[in-house]
């Protein structure tokens, strides 16, 4: 449950729309043309706790659990999802494995620093090979006795790995055997970004999210003491993949319902004042109807959203919740940028008109942290489980 109260979130709440609206909203172009967030943005995040939001108190974070967490996450989704990117992984899919399955000992050492923005932890899961389902692992850890017998010695590449030209921590799931009776044989580890081993490459050239920064990680014979294993146990990798990541699904269902209602505000407001012969062309009938169906989509992703992140923190659904918010979500704010840029007619083609980058950043929410495909796999797959199991 979360340790802020509904008066002192609401403060944290309003505060971070004022930011977003005030502050992030007007660069977006700055942002858009230079690929980086401004550094005083990132500074101004880091003084309002937005790097440890999620991180508990005892940590040195705001403590806000995930019904709260979405409320964010709708604001940060009004604006470049660059800003979110900054601190999403430090939030969410990589400091949560930390939160959730780190002993004492690795809490201590990295928390606060990721909590206060010092650390960038970045979550090392995606290979070529195996996206989604990270039972296709084939990042190897191994023993190695030559200097020390606990020590392990890891082996592998990842792409697409969010914050990594930025990253001080990987946070990184690798194979220790076969999977067996015994378990999946992944495992999750600790890796400094500057241990001897690991590269980072070039920063990927993306469609879209222009300042949200990706690339390639090798890791190549890196070195990692026994307490860099999450956990201090073989098999909890798969267990801490699975759960950031479902987590992590209802705040990108949450994003993508604020990349929506920004969509909406823009076609509203050029609808109602853009003439078409002289008649603004919100007037017209066929350009309501886009705006409806706008409209009942963003309502239906928010009332969803809040709804899961709800059944998350009670624990009554962890799992077809998460995809089911994911799944429906990401896929309206694509039709609803879609439908913004047709609004705008023309100009919604061009590069400096906030629905045209829209357009561009939210194609990416269907692909990460599991594609809608796989959402629909899970969430089919779970309810014909659950009616068996109650026949």
């Amino acid at each position: 449950m979360s340790e802020v109260g509904d008066e002192d979130f609401r403060e944290i709440l309003d505060q971070t729309r004022h930011f977003v609206r005030t502050a992030v909203v007007p660069r977006e172009q700055e942002i858009l043309a230079a690929d980086r967030v401004p550094d005083d943005l990132r500074e101004q995040a880091k003084k309002m706790g937005l790097f440890g939001y999620a991180i508990p108190q005892e940590w040195g974070g705001l403590g806000l659990d995930l019904a709260q967490d979405v409320e964010l996450a709708m604001e940060f989704g009004y604006t470049s999802l660059a800003l979110r990117s900054m601190f999403g992984t430090n939030n969410g899919i990589a400091g949560q494995v930390l939160v959730g399955f780190g002993t004492d000992e690795q809490k201590t050492r990295w928390l606060e620093d990721i909590a206060s923005g010092a650390v960038v932890a970045s979550f090392a899961l995606t290979e070529p090979g195996a996206g989604s389902n990270p039972a296709g692992l084939r990042t190897k850890a191994v023993r190695d006795g030559s200097q020390d017998d606990d020590d392990w010695v890891i082996t592998g590449s990842k792409q697409y790995i969010t914050n990594a030209p930025t990253a001080d921590l990987f946070v990184t799931f690798a194979r220790t055997r076969p999977a067996d009776s015994d378990g999946p044989g992944i495992a999750v580890f600790l890796v400094p970004a500057d241990a001897d081993g690991v590269t980072v490459g070039a920063k990927d050239a993306k469609m879209g999210q222009e300042g949200a920064w990706t690339a390639d990680v090798n890791f190549d014979d890196v070195r990692v003491e026994a307490s860099a294993l999450i956990g201090g146990a073989e098999d909890i990798g798969y267990r801490a993949a699975m759960t950031s990541l479902a987590r992590g699904r209802i705040h990108i269902a949450a994003l993508s319902v604020g990349a929506a209602q920004r969509a909406l505000d823009e076609s509203v407001a050029y609808a109602a004042n853009a003439t078409q012969g002289g008649t603004p062309i919100g007037s017209f009938q066929l350009v309501q109807a886009m705006l409806a169906d706008m409209q009942a989509g963003v309502m239906a992703g928010r009332a969803l959203v809040r709804d899961a992140a709800r059944m998350w923190v009670t624990g009554e659904d962890r799992r077809i919740a998460p995809s089911t918010a994911k799944l429906f979500c990401t896929e309206m704010v694509g039709k609803v940028a879609d439908l913004a840029v047709q609004v705008h007619g023309g100009s919604g083609y061009m590069r400096d008109v906030p629905v045209e980058r829209i357009y561009r950043d939210v194609r990416l929410l269907r692909l990460y942290e599991g594609t809608s495909e796989i959402q629909r796999l899970i969430i089919g797959g779970g309810l014909v489980r659950a009616a068996q199991r109650r026949s």
